[in-house]
């Protein structure tokens, strides 16, 4: 081939492959992807990365509509309130009607406490989306603060009516706390009963439930929303001693047995280990119950007030008297227990039996010392 017509025909290749090359992004483009960079590093944590990311996109579509609200949430999510603020007030000079914008503004106004302000705004959410669960408890915690119990019980339920039912117990609880702060425990249990009866029977919600059962003497009911609180929560002992107890109670050993071995495949703890020896010596089992108490000498974990208690009680109880005084004498002696007058007294009263004077004396300056006047200590 002549030397000219080859190089005619490279430069005719060169000239396709320019062809083929994809043309680079245009700025909409860009600030797309860092609109998405942005908000992907914010879903992960990484603030300053996500402030970044929407500061390039600024400089690429600086009027973009979602930019405001996109940093708001960034700044809301470090806690800077007032910058956050500043950015939702721009996005909603941009874009009115979109009921999160309020939303948003709202919470921050009532977190800085401009009460008033915040009520408009989440207001003004409200009717652009009147299921905007977050306005929705926000307003609830407004009425609370303003000790408007009725209407912050119902915004929060119409909260949690609006929001993903995996999110619902939270809002429910919360109207459940205003209530029983209130002494109003007849309609939280009315509440705990709708909301489970509808299927929302978290751990917590049940547990709540047996507790107001529980306070209007509903026993057995009150086992069975514990029992299904410990089966949703399978590693709590807690629940399952909960069980075990009202059983007790009940004078259903057998049951209460159950639950507490139950409690125990979860944790040991000393705790069950003298509520089982308790049952055992209802039934006249002394040997048994010695041995529970031999359990639990071993699991006593030392930094519970409530074991410690009981596992003196169980030692009184098997005339180990001098060994319940040391747990007492030591629990009492601690700075966070000296205001404990009930311990207080419970350890003086066992070193006055076991004519421990030393002891007494310290007990009773303690208590006295504590402002505590008793006409006698013990």
């Amino acid at each position: 081939m002549h030397p000219r017509w080859r190089v005619l025909s490279l430069i005719a290749l060169l000239a396709a492959g320019c062809e083929d090359r994809p043309s680079p992004p245009s700025p909409k483009d860009q600030a797309e992807g860092y609109y998405v960079k942005g908000n992907t590093e914010y879903l992960q944590g990484k603030f300053d990365e996500a402030l970044t990311s929407f500061n390039t996109m600024k400089e690429l579509s600086p009027d973009d509509p979602r930019l405001p609200a996109a940093i708001g949430e960034v700044y809301l999510s470090m806690g800077r309130l007032n910058e956050a603020s500043t950015q939702f007030e721009l996005a909603l000079r941009r874009d009115s009607k979109r009921a999160t914008n309020w939303s948003r503004l709202g919470f921050i106004q009532a977190q800085l406490g401009k009460s008033d302000v915040a009520q408009s705004s989440l207001g003004k959410a409200l009717a652009l989306n009147p299921k905007d669960f977050n306005a929705l408890e926000q307003l609830g915690e407004l009425h609370v603060k303003r000790g408007e119990k009725d209407a912050a019980v119902k915004h929060f339920i119409l909260a949690a009516e609006a929001i993903p039912d995996a999110s619902k117990a939270p809002l429910v609880l919360r109207a459940v706390d205003v209530l029983t702060e209130d002494g109003r425990h007849a309609e939280a249990l009315l509440l705990l009963g709708d909301w489970t009866g509808k299927g929302v029977r978290t751990p917590e919600l049940l547990t709540a439930l047996g507790d107001e059962q529980v306070r209007a003497g509903e026993l057995l009911t009150a086992a069975a929303s514990y029992r299904d609180a410990a089966t949703a929560s399978p590693k709590d002992p807690t629940l399952w001693e909960l069980v075990g107890e009202i059983y007790s109670k009940l004078e259903k050993p057998q049951e209460a047995l159950a639950a507490y071995r139950e409690s125990l495949r979860v944790k040991e703890r000393a705790v069950v280990h003298v509520a089982i020896a308790r049952l055992h010596l209802s039934r006249n089992d002394r040997k048994a119950a010695e041995e529970e108490l031999g359990r639990a000498l071993e699991t006593v974990s030392g930094s519970d007030i409530h074991e410690l208690t009981e596992l003196a009680a169980l030692l009184s109880t098997f005339d180990r008297k001098p060994d319940a005084l040391r747990i007492l004498s030591n629990l009492s002696a601690e700075p966070d227990h000296a205001k404990d007058l009930n311990l207080q007294l419970r350890t003086a009263t066992l070193a006055q039996e076991l004519k421990d004077e030393a002891i007494v004396r310290t007990v009773c300056e303690r208590i006295a010392s504590n402002g505590v006047k008793l006409k006698k200590c013990p």
